[in-house]
């Protein structure tokens, strides 16, 4: 904090406003080759992250050294120079509030001990199915962040996160799971399972016909088309800037009614956090409810340009990045039904989510360690095939969401069910 107090009291002589957001803290990470404990690293990291406003123009530099810190200043308000400048309605100020977030595990630290645990578990899981385990991670960290600015913000928060990964093959076929959590709560044992089942009981499969399929997309699956093009359209500013398949919408059903989308920073996620990335004290933030559009995602910036409020939406990805707009817990929720309980084709994973278009919804997908299920049981695996559609089209008439609801990335959601989706085959 000391450094910290140093940086703002230098940054407040060059410019009107500054903040500081730093981290610190040490993890562990132990990884998995070929069946066996590979390597295994301690590590301390300690950064901070620049930003300089001087009339209305806004700066930003970060370092990992702390001896460096008066060229990070420097290579901040030089850079807001150059910014273009634009509407801003200043930083927040401090202000109380309850601690409400779920982001530390007291018992969680960065041992040996707990690590090595974890990794048994997930090699004994894996040894359920006739495999080979070609890579594995297990990672414990603890740490703190701290945002702090010149109007008077000195927030504080610990972190910690645990994290768990294990991929296997099984002749052509490859099986990938994985798991993370803010506390030590994670089964390991499932993990590996998962992911040995996964090789395993998708190789060899058969080829499908080009047609309409029910589809059941898991949690992974689902996070990711909804990551990659209806996220960025809940963006303030892709918003106003007209790259949104959602401008224009609020008030209007743009999902299936039983569905709804909301920002829960008090969840059990792994983005649980009582502030945003600029120090607004983080809220619920109900996106769609049952299907209705009510309200998009803003950061300061976004909404000084465009005269509302800050929707506590901005995030960072660490001490190198300046905050932008996103979400902290996204949470798909609606009622539950048995999605499993019908035939449809089980889709685990997808390759390509990336390319989806955020302006028009439309993807096209390659379907990864897909197969037919009916009544919770699995059936015979499918060989490659693509899934093509609009993200947007496929969830305003849903099949039902799953019982159960899993953390992937910033996401909580369940198994999603579609009917007939366009499937493309041989």
């Amino acid at each position: 904090m000391e450094l910290i107090e140093a940086i703002l009291e230098e940054g407040i002589r060059r410019c009107d406003e500054v903040e500081v957001f730093g981290t610190n803290g040490t993890s562990l990470s132990l990884t998995l080759k070929g069946g066996i404990l590979h390597s295994a690293e301690l590590s301390r990291s300690w950064g901070v992250g620049i930003r300089t406003i001087e009339k209305g123009k806004i700066g930003f530099s970060s370092t990992s050294d702390p001896g460096r810190w008066r060229e990070c200043l420097k290579a901040a308000c030089e850079s807001g120079t150059a910014a273009t400048h634009q509407e801003w309605k200043g930083l927040p100020g401090p202000v109380e509030y309850p601690l409400r977030a779920p982001t530390h595990d007291p018992s969680l630290f960065p041992n040996l001990d707990p690590a090595q645990l974890l990794a048994d578990a997930l090699l004994e899981g894996a040894g359920e199915h006739p495999v080979t385990i070609t890579g594995g991670s297990v990672d414990l960290s603890r740490g703190t962040i701290i945002l702090a600015n010149s109007r008077g913000v000195r927030y504080t928060a610990p972190r910690t996160l645990a994290s768990i990964s294990l991929e296997a093959i099984h002749g052509t076929s490859t099986g990938y799971e994985f798991d993370a959590s803010v506390f030590m709560e994670l089964d390991a044992r499932a993990v590996g399972e998962q992911a040995a089942f996964l090789a395993s009981h998708c190789d060899g499969g058969y080829d499908i016909s080009t047609g309409d399929y029910d589809l059941v997309l898991s949690p992974i699956a689902v996070a990711q088309l909804l990551g990659h093009a209806v996220v960025p359209a809940l963006s303030g500013r892709n918003v106003h800037a007209g790259r949104s398949r959602l401008s224009g919408e609020l008030g209007k059903q743009c999902l299936d009614e039983g569905l709804s989308l909301y920002d829960d920073p008090f969840a059990r996620g792994t983005g649980a956090t009582d502030w945003d990335g600029e120090g607004v004290l983080a809220r619920r933030i109900p996106f769609v409810n049952d299907g209705v559009l009510e309200r998009f995602a803003y950061d300061l910036k976004t909404a000084s340009r465009y005269g509302t409020e800050s929707t506590a939406s901005a995030v960072r990805s660490g001490y190198g990045g300046a905050p932008a707009i996103g979400v902290h817990n996204l949470v798909v929720d609606g009622e539950r039904t048995g999605v499993f309980d019908d035939k449809a084709l089980f889709v685990h994973d997808i390759v390509g989510a990336h390319t989806a278009n955020p302006l028009t919804g439309d993807f096209s997908v390659e379907l990864s360690n897909a197969y037919w299920i009916e009544g919770g049981i699995p059936g015979t695996p499918v060989r490659k095939a693509m899934y093509a559609g609009n993200i947007f089209e496929a969830f305003r008439s849903i099949g039902g969401l799953g019982k159960e609801s899993r953390v992937v990335g910033s996401a909580i959601l369940p198994p999603v069910r579609l009917n007939k989706q366009r499937i493309i085959g041989k």
